[in-house]
């Protein structure tokens, strides 16, 4: 899967089903955005934060949150835009997954 990290479309991040496995694991995109709803370049920094303590303060060396700091959250193309698509693309998953569930 790719997101789009810019509005022109000239950037793109690779996203893994791991990645996305990773973001729910750790809860990251819960509270992440503030009551007014918009993602800027602030609740990007928030989310780095949120991971470099994650990294730092548990001693955490899980190999999915670290190719997801590397792949992905500090990646040199993602931007505010990037990670509105991100979270697009992991709430289409988490919708998917409900749907295979409710299917059995």
């Amino acid at each position: 899967m790719k997101i789009q990290a810019n509005a022109s479309g000239t950037r793109q991040i690779s996203i893994t089903q791991e990645h996305i496995q990773t973001i729910r694991q750790y809860r990251l995109f819960q509270n992440l955005i503030d009551s007014n709803g918009i993602i800027d370049e602030a609740v990007l920094e928030k989310l780095k934060l949120n991971v470099r303590a994650l990294l730092e303060n548990g001693g955490n060396s899980d190999r999915g949150l670290l190719s997801l700091c590397f792949d992905v959250v500090y990646h040199s193309d993602m931007k505010a835009f990037g990670l509105n698509n991100l979270l697009t693309l992991y709430n289409e998953n988490v919708n998917e997954n409900e749907e295979e569930n409710n299917d059995f």
